[in-house]
């Protein structure tokens, strides 16, 4: 097998294809790894060639599967890998491909989301107990107190609690939450 060195020896051919059998034979060359290609229409602006369309379609392509392989990373999933690689699936399962990939895509974005929503749901719901649980205990201590009596009017929970009109130290609400 052969390599791409400098040193290395190479010749320079020209293949005239025709485009039935043009994705077939590349992809054969490309899996040998042993081919250069060369551009012998530099001239010509790269949005009006022919196949634009094709590769911008491989590109998002190329986006989804990258995508996908950081949230395998960052759900830290093993994929085995037997070292071969997958030969290049003909054109016609290229559209079922894409189609399989956006809805993979748009499927974990949505789970992502819910994610983070449950979480900050979480988070929000921690919290209310969290005070409900203080203010539990405020009134339990403060209950507490009046129960067994001793002079609590200088206190700041007796200020709280106490009503200025009659006296009285009413526990049936928590304002501010």
């Amino acid at each position: 097998m052969g390599s791409l060195f400098r040193s290395e020896e190479m010749t320079l051919a020209q293949l005239y294809l025709q485009a039935d059998s043009a994705y077939h034979c590349l992809s054969e060359l490309g899996e040998l790894g042993l081919v250069q290609f060369r551009d012998l229409n530099p001239e010509v602006n790269a949005f009006n060639r022919h196949y634009v369309t094709e590769i911008r379609r491989l590109e998002e392509l190329e986006r989804h599967l990258n995508f996908l392989e950081k949230e395998i990373e960052k759900a830290k999933i093993t994929v085995t890998n037997n070292g071969n690689t997958p030969d290049a699936p003909p054109p016609s399962d290229m559209m079922e491909l894409e189609a399989q990939f956006n809805k993979l895509e748009a499927e974990i974005r949505e789970i992502n989301s819910n994610q983070e929503r449950l979480n900050r749901n979480f988070l929000e719901l921690t919290e209310l107990k969290h005070i409900l649980r203080q203010a539990v205990n405020f009134f339990t201590e403060a209950e507490a107190a009046m129960t067994y009596g001793g002079d609590h009017t200088h206190s700041d929970e007796a200020a709280l609690l106490e009503d200025t009109r009659t006296g009285s130290r009413p526990l049936s609400f928590v304002a501010g939450v």
